[in-house]
């Protein structure tokens, strides 16, 4: 502006002297008749004349101009305050909103809507708010407000995520058919309809969900691998009465599941229950080549029908590998038990309780496996014994 400033008065300067100069030269006259008057004045006064009347006329008008707009220059600046205004209180709405201010972040987002571009926005803002403060009657009224087409996909995707919040799975999955059913298919709305499969408990679809969403990489890997078993055990009890239908599910999951020991566990147990001790065998063989899992290795013997001698042979294989195992020698020492052979029994056992170290769980099944087994040789004494030496290895807090 200085600058600006220097460079009209310099203009001044110069427009000064050329006045001075020029007006020493006047040769000029101009004549003016007008029957029966005459004038004679000089040509530099009438130049001056001109220059003088063009400023008064430009001045006139511009004022004239200025005081019959006026009104629309009034009527515009309040506009613009008012858009200032809508602005700034959208502004405010949306920092009360994540400040966790819910009742001023809608009273603000109810005053940004006296601009009518800022309703889509300031109708989200409020509905949100209103939600957090588990008024859902109202958040329900601030999103119905919202009708503009560019703003359907937020309207229905904000209302799907509350819903799902709010424990209103059906809700959220009508607004996710509705979003999807205009050609829209988002990594957020697949995680608002996972919550919402959970909740409903439809467990297929959840397994769905979930491996789509891994795919995608939108899920953590831990978070995923959680998922995916909760889905599959919920639906491997849904089928707990049907064996076949057990099977077909098992045989249907990915190979991760399958060798997962908790799930190849529950699998094992449900068929047990169903008399379907070979394909439990199998289930339980199968996750423990890939994981070895003491929790399979108890279950092992439960698979075994009314010859367990293959069973002992393929334990005995495994125990070639991990000669000093207490889980896999107490699984040894039931199976024996089972096909009564009675010395061995007493030997894997024996050396189970010696290995089992602090592990009390196993040292309390070890005891009662030796009690049950001198019961069954006579021996009440020594049975009472391990009974009393389980009961001593609990600890009751």
């Amino acid at each position: 502006m200085a600058l600006r400033g220097l460079l009209w008065l310099a203009l001044l300067f110069v427009l000064a002297v050329v006045l001075a100069t020029v007006g020493h030269f006047d040769a000029g006259q101009v004549l003016i008749v007008y029957p029966p008057y005459r004038v004679d004045v000089s040509l530099n006064l009438v130049v001056v004349g001109i220059v003088a009347l063009f400023i008064v006329l430009y001045a006139a008008i511009r004022i004239g101009r200025n005081v019959w707009t006026m009104p629309q220059r009034v009527a515009a600046y309040r506009v613009r305050a008012k858009e200032a205004k809508a602005h700034a209180a959208l502004r405010d709405a949306i920092g009360n909103l994540y400040a966790g201010r819910f009742s001023r972040a809608e009273k603000a987002a109810r005053e940004a809507l006296s601009l009518e571009s800022n309703k889509g926005a300031a109708g989200i803002v409020a509905a949100v708010a209103a939600h957090r403060m588990r008024e859902y009657a109202r958040r329900d009224e601030w999103l119905a407000a919202i009708d503009a087409p560019e703003w359907q996909d937020a309207r229905l995707m904000a209302s799907a995520d509350m819903r799902a919040d709010g424990r209103d799975p059906d809700g959220a999955l009508m607004a996710l058919t509705e979003m999807q059913a205009q050609g829209t298919r988002r990594i957020h709305a697949q995680q608002i309809a996972l919550r919402a499969q959970q909740q409903l408990k439809n467990w297929a679809e959840v397994l769905k969900l979930v491996k789509t969403l891994e795919k995608r990489e939108a899920l953590h890997p831990t978070v995923a691998v959680r998922l995916r078993q909760q889905a599959a055990e919920n639906l491997l009890r849904d089928r707990r009465h049907d064996p076949d239908a057990l099977l077909a599910l098992w045989n249907s999951l990915a190979e991760v599941e399958r060798q997962s020991p908790r799930l190849a566990d529950l699998a094992a147990e449900l068929l047990i229950g169903l008399n379907r001790q070979q394909d439990a065998r199998k289930i339980v063989e199968e996750a423990l080549a890939h994981n070895w899992d003491a929790r399979l290795l108890r279950r092992y013997p439960e698979t075994a029908q009314a010859d367990a001698l293959p069973l002992i042979q393929k334990a005995e294989g495994w125990r070639k590998e991990r000669t000093e195992d207490p889980d896999l020698l107490f699984a040894l020492g039931r199976l024996c038990l089972h096909q009564q052979l009675w010395g061995k029994a007493q030997s894997f056992l024996e050396s189970a309780l010696r290995l089992a170290g602090d592990n009390d769980a196993l040292v309390i099944r070890t005891h009662r496996a030796l009690a049950r087994l001198f019961e069954e040789l006579g021996d009440a004494e020594r049975a009472a014994e391990h009974y009393r030496a389980s009961a001593l290895a609990m600890k009751i807090v």
